[in-house]
C-alpha cells in the first residue's frame, strides 16, 4: 500500500533559506565571536561581574579579552546556552543574529534598538555589563 500524498508539496520539501549576505565588518565581528567561542569551550564558565572586573585596559588585548568575557558569560546573561556555529559557516543562528544586531546598534549609537535587544533576552542584572562588552568589541569592527 502506497501512502497518499497531499496536494500541497510545499509542506513536504524542506526549503533552504538563502544565506544572509554580510558586509565584511559584520562577517569579521561574527567570526571573531565564533573563534572566541571555540577557545572558550575548554575554559570554565565564569560569572559576568567577575569577568568584567578582570578586564585589562590594554588596547592590544582589549578585543580578545572583551570577546572572551562575553562568550564565557553569555549563558549566564541569557539564562540558556547560546547556539554559536563554527567560523566561516554562512548560516546564522538566532543567537548569532541577535549578537550581530547588538553590535550594529552599538556601532550606530542606536540606543533604542540596543535597549530593545538587551531587554528582549538579557536578565536585568546583566544588561549593563553585556552592553559594555558588546560596545567594546564593536568598536574594533566597522559594522556601520
Amino acid at each position: 500500500m502506497v501512502p497518499r500524498q497531499s496536494g500541497n508539496l510545499a509542506f513536504q520539501r524542506r526549503v533552504e533559506a538563502p544565506a544572509p549576505i554580510l558586509e565584511p565588518g559584520a562577517r569579521d565581528f561574527l567570526n571573531h565571536l565564533r573563534f572566541t567561542t571555540m577557545g572558550c569551550r575548554a575554559m570554565p564558565r565564569t560569572e559576568l561581574f567577575e569577568a568584567c572586573a578582570l578586564l585589562q585596559g590594554s588596547p592590544a588585548a582589549a578585543k580578545e579579552a572583551h570577546a572572551q568575557a562575553l562568550m564565557r558569560c553569555l549563558t549566564e546573561a541569557l539564562g540558556a546556552p547560546a547556539r554559536i556555529l563554527a567560523p566561516g559557516v554562512t548560516e546564522l543562528t538566532f543567537d548569532e543574529s541577535w549578537l550581530l544586531q547588538l553590535g550594529r546598534a552599538c556601532a550606530r549609537g542606536d540606543e533604542a534598538s540596543l535597549t530593545f535587544l538587551l531587554n528582549s533576552r538579557v536578565e536585568p542584572a546583566h544588561r549593563r555589563l553585556v552592553r559594555f562588552l558588546v560596545h567594546r568589541i564593536s568598536e574594533c569592527f566597522s559594522l556601520v
